[in-house]
């Protein structure tokens, strides 16, 4: 019972890991799908540029590289199916280009946030999104590029490897790791501290007393309107909220991709053998993405809001009866026949054809 318990256990934890990996495909499809949607019918968003590359760049991982990933991941993975040779160094390319894509637009996206905050009336100052995005896919491309000088795949009785973390590129590693990982986390944390640090000196800021209105009654100074004015004993840190966004984005991108680049530096072994682990913990940066940068935007939970009552309270067609009641039937056919429109050159033809015919047949009629 033991010995088939033994042989079971390896078969379960890939079920499971298959099971999980099908929840993140789907999530990342569903959730970047429909975040494409709303930002590009959400009116007057600063960011939305930069949002729909980033939904873009997750569409394109959820439907090339994370199918590959279910289907032929290194054992004891997710699949069993055997890559080519082809096809091997173009999920190799793909990998290496769009995981660096990715990481790096999330760092533009936070880069804009804080100019639109922190210097909100100079619109000069930024660069425009499409350079911004330029350098990002030169750099992506590079790294992709780098990826097909690695060996090609073993012969069948070893595994294919065909990913940065195990597909040979030991020299090219280091630098994958410092431009796709470390560089977009140095940003990153780069942002969000100084939107952290705009939004607690905005929210320390003392605000001023209003001004009495004319004409009214001054405050009474009784016991119960000194008590009304006076701090709460435990007053809350007004920057507490104001945290919350920073603390959850650096926290995602840590969390997602510290792994895979703490991999990329380490020996071949055993990137190798953790491989399986820290590409899924990578993938799952791409479901997340949608609610993290999608559903804490108020404009984007507006219009999301909006297009579900659309779409939940239409009401039912109404199915239009073609039948003619007798009436209406009479009514139909007792109708003079509508000639085709002429135009003004054939009125006054038909207005001489009209006379003519109504001379010849007075006579008859007499």
């Amino acid at each position: 019972m033991a010995n088939a318990t033994g042989l079971n256990a390896p078969e379960v934890t890939a079920s499971m890991g298959l099971i999980l990996a099908a929840v993140v495909e789907a999530a990342a499809l569903l959730g970047n799908g429909a975040l494409l949607v709303v930002v590009l019918r959400t009116p007057g968003l600063r960011d939305a540029l930069y949002l729909v590359h980033l939904c873009v760049v997750d569409l394109l991982a959820a439907a090339s590289i994370m199918p590959l990933g279910l289907l032929a991941a290194p054992p004891p993975g997710l699949g069993r199916v055997r890559l080519g040779p082809a096809t091997c160094r173009a999920a190799r390319f793909l990998s290496a280009a769009l995981l660096p894509a990715c990481t790096l637009g999330v760092a533009a996206l936070g880069l804009a946030r804080y100019r639109l905050i922190a210097h909100p009336l100079r619109p000069g100052a930024r660069p425009p999104p499409t350079l911004v995005l330029t350098a990002v896919w030169a750099a992506a491309g590079l790294l992709g590029a780098l990826s097909l000088l690695g060996p090609p795949p073993a012969p069948p009785p070893a595994p294919a490897r065909c990913s940065v973390l195990a597909g040979g590129l030991e020299p090219f590693r280091p630098l994958w790791a410092l431009l796709a990982f470390a560089l977009p986390a140095l940003l990153l944390l780069g942002a969000y501290g100084g939107i952290f640090l705009v939004a607690r000196r905005a929210a320390l800021r003392p605000l001023r007393p209003p001004r009495p209105a004319r004409g009214s009654r001054p405050r009474s100074d009784s016991l119960d309107s000194r008590l009304s004015i006076l701090p709460p004993l435990r007053p809350r840190p007004p920057w507490g909220k104001a945290a919350l966004a920073p603390a959850l984005a650096v926290g995602q991108f840590a969390a997602c991709w510290l792994p895979y680049g703490c991999a990329c530096l380490a020996p071949a072994s055993q990137a190798a053998a953790a491989e399986a682990a820290v590409t899924w913990v990578a993938y799952s940066a791409f479901a997340a993405h949608p609610f993290l940068y999608g559903l804490l935007q108020r404009p984007v939970r507006r219009t999301l809001g909006r297009l579900a009552r659309r779409a939940l309270l239409r009401p039912p067609r109404a199915c239009t009866s073609r039948t003619w009641h007798p009436r209406a039937l009479l009514q139909h056919l007792r109708r003079p026949p509508e000639g085709p429109a002429l135009g003004p050159s054939e009125a006054p033809e038909q207005a001489r054809d009209l006379a003519g015919r109504e001379s010849l047949s007075t006579p008859e009629a007499t």
